[in-house]
């Protein structure tokens, strides 16, 4: 497999980040977007976008590399993770959260992404959101439930849904993940799932969402990019990516989405 790499610096501002030098402009790219740090309940940095696959390709292994850079250029820190999402396919967003323990990271100015990925063969189409919604708990917990079925003509081992948490800039507010149960999901079967958001400060940022579930034999279907403050919604019968936008604030008793095919939000 062939594995590429892509280099990303940015400037840790008080309340963004400043670009310092861009991603390449090629449509034909893999690349990162709405990507911010935060400073987690714990005291750990957190540093989260989204990889978009601009390939024709279908790729997975995703992982990106994460170095802290001072004021003179020096790295003061370096982690990375890998994205809860497995495979990708053309079109798709995948998130990321590097994890910085501890602090302070004062002397951080800034940070240089290092991506890694591999081309893959795509995988068959057959996981379905069939609903969501985010509410809280009676102890103000955020969480996201749900349910998914399995269209598919062999049971589905070991279903993840990844959630991906936007504030009102389009940015990445928090990423969760969990797994629906039980462990296997029969041909025509439905599970249940909740993916909880454990940060409450960054909960508190959360404007709009999106879900992506997959399994091991199950991958992904193209979810239309964000875009100009604008997120879509979508419930593709395979591996579904489903946004959803809130008006205003978390209420509880939010309507879930329900049926197939595409369909537009609300601006934010």
């Amino acid at each position: 497999m062939n594995t590429r790499r892509l280099l990303l610096i940015l400037a840790l501002a008080p309340l963004a980040l400043v670009p310092l030098a861009l991603v390449p402009g090629s449509a034909a790219e893999v690349y990162v977007e709405n990507d911010r740090r935060y400073v987690g309940d714990d005291g750990s940095l957190h540093i989260v976008g989204e990889i978009h696959n601009g390939l024709d390709y279908t790729i997975n292994r995703v992982s990106v590399r994460a170095g802290l850079i001072s004021d003179s250029g020096d790295r003061v820190g370096t982690a990375d993770a890998a994205s809860p999402v497995r495979t990708v396919p053309p079109g798709m967003r995948a998130p990321f959260d590097i994890v910085f323990p501890g602090g302070p990271h004062g002397d951080a100015a800034g940070y240089a992404l290092d991506l890694d990925y591999r081309i893959s063969a795509p995988k068959s189409r057959a996981i379905e959101i069939v609903d969501s919604e985010l509410r809280r708990d009676g102890l103000d917990n955020l969480m996201i439930a749900g349910t998914v079925a399995n269209n598919g003509e062999i049971t589905a081992n070991t279903i993840s849904v990844v959630a991906t948490l936007y504030d009102r800039d389009g940015n990445v507010a928090v990423v969760s993940r969990s797994q629906a149960g039980p462990d296997y999901l029969r041909s025509n079967d439905v599970a249940h799932f909740v993916v909880p958001v454990p940060d409450r400060v960054q909960a508190d940022r959360v404007v709009g969402y999106s879900l992506v579930a997959e399994s091991e034999e199950y991958a992904a279907v193209p979810e239309f990019p964000l875009g100009s403050g604008l997120l879509l919604a979508g419930s593709v019968g395979a591996y579904v990516a489903l946004t959803r936008i809130l008006p205003g604030r978390i209420t509880e008793g939010l309507a879930p989405a329900a049926g197939s095919g595409w369909a537009p939000a609300s601006h934010r």
